[in-house]
């Protein structure tokens, strides 16, 4: 089948690559426009762009998808199949049937649950042991067309969502060939989605990084994991920001307020937390430092047991 794919970041690449490696064609790829990135603000192709260019596939980067230049080029493209993953906009009702045999997604979780933007984000932070893939029918309402096949995948107790999302954009891509051919081959079934059963993943955003050291423990290990590579948790120690790369969950109670530092060992720093529980933190980092262990900034950087962990700046002169 001649293919038109939609996707920008890291995790539909897995998946463009498996289709240029298949028996079907892709004639054009659809992606973000090109961003200015990091503190120099370079402008950086994504890696969708990245990948399209290599094998000298047309790319497409339009600002707005109801721009009548998108319709116009994709029906030039003459697709029989639209395929999506991770592009970063709702696809317009008029896009959706240019395509003779519609639209599929790759979509990081198993549906109905956590449609949206950040559906590996949601699903480690709320602590889910398990999620997955579904390949699905791209409909107007958001994440709710018929499933064509799910994949599962258990989620680790320190699994953080970088992991997740690599192993899922693997399984997609996978799975997401299969369904294509099955598709070609008229052999391919769908099954609608329970709509009561849905829930929602909002897109990350920095104020989801700020620890509020009321919750348990293990909420905020999911937290620190789940926001990991980006934004990440994120607490405040005498007005410094400090970034957590990697928690575990102490087994000794905590009887202090929240956020009191009960334990300083030579490897990590144990901190009270909601309901009576410690979190130990085993990697952290400054702001405008380099990721470390807690033993080499407990090294340059002495913190006593009874110091606070603020969920905010403290706004208070030093002394």
């Amino acid at each position: 089948m001649v293919i038109v794919f939609f996707g920008t970041p890291a995790f539909a690449v897995p998946s463009l690559r498996e289709l240029l490696r298949s028996r079907h064609q892709v004639v054009g790829v659809v992606t973000q426009p090109d961003r200015a990135r990091g503190r120099g603000q370079k402008v950086v192709y994504a890696p969708v762009k990245s990948l399209a260019l290599d094998h000298k596939l047309p790319v497409f980067q339009p600002e707005k998808l109801r721009d009548p230049a998108v319709a116009e080029t994709i029906r030039g493209w003459a697709p029989d199949l639209g395929v999506v993953a991770a592009y970063g906009k709702l696809i317009p009702a008029d896009l959706l049937t240019l395509p003779r045999l519609g639209m599929i997604n790759v979509h990081g979780s198993l549906l109905p649950r956590l449609r949206g933007a950040a559906p590996v984000h949601r699903a480690v932070i709320d602590g889910d042991r398990e999620t997955g893939i579904t390949i699905m029918r791209v409909e107007q309402a958001l994440d709710s067309g018929a499933m064509f096949a799910r994949m599962t995948r258990p989620i680790g107790p320190d699994d953080t969502s970088v992991v997740v999302e690599q192993d899922l954009a693997e399984m997609g891509a996978r799975l997401l060939v299969d369904v294509v051919n099955q598709i070609a081959g008229r052999t391919a079934t769908e099954e609608p989605q329970d709509h009561t059963r849905s829930t929602y993943a909002p897109k990350i955003t920095k104020e989801d990084g700020l620890i509020d050291w009321s919750r348990p423990a293990d909420a905020i290990h999911n937290q620190v994991r789940g926001l990991h590579p980006w934004p990440h948790a994120c607490t405040y120690l005498d007005g410094e920001r400090l970034i957590l790369l990697k928690t575990h969950i102490a087994p000794e109670p905590a009887l202090e307020v929240p956020g009191t530092v009960v334990e300083v060992t030579r490897d990590t720093l144990h901190v009270a937390a909601g309901d009576h529980t410690r979190l130990a933190v085993d990697e952290l980092q400054a702001e405008g430092r380099r990721p470390m262990t807690t033993r080499d900034f407990l090294a340059g950087r002495p913190v006593r047991a009874g110091a606070r962990f603020e969920s905010r700046p403290d706004v208070r002169p030093r002394a």
